[in-house]
């Protein structure tokens, strides 16, 4: 059998194992990545030997964005900064704009939290400003989440985007930048202009969820040192990218300096330690209470550490067994843009597999051989694959089924929301890519 049918035959054991056996992403992939190992004739020892360096050079370079970056999350939801930011945007911008406050500040948190860890911080919020203003919940809803599923798909230091990037061995700060200027029309469009077409729709949100504390703002930290602490470690990584790769400053120990703060765990590691200063102790916070939720907050993210781990096992089988090879030539005398091939293999993953992250991964170890082989910018693939791994959210997918319960809308609604919009987002992010190609 070749190789790309034994790849071809592990999807689809992937598939059946995810969709039909209802096993965890995590079981599955390890499954399948030894069965594309034993049916392209590795040894035991070669298989086991394979996935352990698979697991550990994944983990290796992403482990402490992982960590850190829950944590940063988690102190900024614990002393209140998230939502100081929330309500000082709001008293801004005014009701009427109360739409691009939210899109603000669900994108300042969406740099620090998971989607769904986001989405559960800010929900409580959208329900008070459609409380005060009247303004349709799934008009504001769609504007908070918006920002979330983006910086999920573009823009480290979150860790899906970092993850893929240690897979193509991509320049993090090249990226960031990259995903930014890929982002602003992608939220203009989609967080902006889209809900005004569906202003219409009609919501029921259960009973109960909307809670009088979400108005109570007593004690919580000052705005400028909130807003400072949650953009710190995108600043950190543009003052980064712009030293080393636009000043040209290569030697000495500012040099070193912009190498230390470039890299997204150390940026991360600051952020959490000025955090618990200005947002913890510096307020009368005490530091043992936040390290407690923090390490709470870690052990939720369990799951998404040993899918990582079983994402970087299969791109090695691949690798060793010469499928990646394989696939480098077929695709050589191909007329479809690598990029191009890289979102379709992950938009076809996302709506077979549902996770964003997973079928992030197993694109990226698909073709990544063909960064090197047809010259492809890394940081364009990687925002390439983070647009494909966004595309057509529907059923298998909780990000679907968390818009639709908290925001009580029927399915029908929730296809006409929450999928056109998560599509429109990874079109426009595919656009942008090939937009950035003709210029970088």
């Amino acid at each position: 059998m070749s190789p790309v049918l034994i790849l071809l035959s592990g999807i689809v054991l992937l598939l059946c194992l995810i969709s039909i056996a209802k096993l965890n992403a995590f079981i599955s992939i390890l499954i399948a990545t030894l069965f594309i190992g034993i049916t392209n004739g590795l040894s035991a020892a070669q298989l086991l030997s394979t996935i352990s360096k698979g697991a550990g050079d994944m983990l290796g370079s992403v482990i402490m964005v992982l960590g850190l970056g829950v944590v940063l999350g988690s102190i900024l939801t614990e002393t209140g900064a998230t939502k100081q930011i929330s309500y000082r945007l709001l008293r801004v911008f005014g009701i009427k704009y109360a739409k691009l406050a939210l899109a603000i500040t669900s994108f300042c948190v969406g740099l620090a939290l998971f989607y769904n860890a986001g989405f559960i911080v800010l929900i409580p919020l959208v329900f008070t400003v459609a409380y005060q203003s009247g303004l349709p919940l799934v008009y504001l809803a769609i504007a908070m989440a918006v920002p979330l599923s983006v910086t999920h798909g573009f823009l480290p230091p979150h860790p899906g985007p970092v993850v893929i990037a240690g897979v193509f061995h991509a320049d993090v700060g090249k990226t960031l930048l990259y995903g930014l200027m890929i982002s602003i029309p992608v939220l203009w469009v989609a967080a902006h202009f889209f809900p005004e077409w569906i202003k219409k729709v009609k919501s029921q949100p259960p009973k109960g969820i909307f809670n009088e504390e979400a108005l109570q703002t007593d004690d919580l930290p000052p705005f400028y040192a909130s807003l400072f602490i949650a953009l710190l470690p995108v600043l950190l990584l543009t003052i980064s990218t712009v030293g080393i790769h636009i000043l040209k400053i290569e030697q000495g120990l500012l040099s070193d300096a912009l190498i230390f703060v470039g890299d997204p765990g150390m940026s991360l590691l600051i952020a959490v330690l000025l955090g618990i200063l200005l947002l913890g102790v510096k307020e009368g916070k005490s530091t043992a209470v936040l390290m407690d939720k923090a390490g709470g907050a870690v052990n939720a993210i369990a799951s998404i550490i040993l899918i990582i781990a079983a994402g970087g096992a299969l791109k090695q089988i691949l690798v060793d067994t010469g499928t990646a090879e394989y696939i480098t030539q077929y695709f050589k005398n191909s007329s479809l843009p690598p990029l191009v091939l890289g979102w379709l293999v992950a938009t076809a993953l996302r709506i077979a597999i549902g996770s964003a992250t997973v079928a992030g991964l197993t694109a990226s170890g698909i073709v990544q051989p063909l960064v090197a082989s047809m010259h492809v910018k890394p940081e364009l693939m990687v925002l390439a694959i983070g647009a494909g791994s966004l595309m057509c959210s529907h059923v298998n997918d909780t990000g679907f089924w968390m818009f639709k319960e908290y925001i009580g809308l029927s399915l029908k609604d929730t296809f006409k929301t929450w999928t056109v919009v998560e599509s429109l987002i990874g079109m426009m992010g595919l656009v942008g890519v090939l937009v950035l190609d003709l210029f970088v």
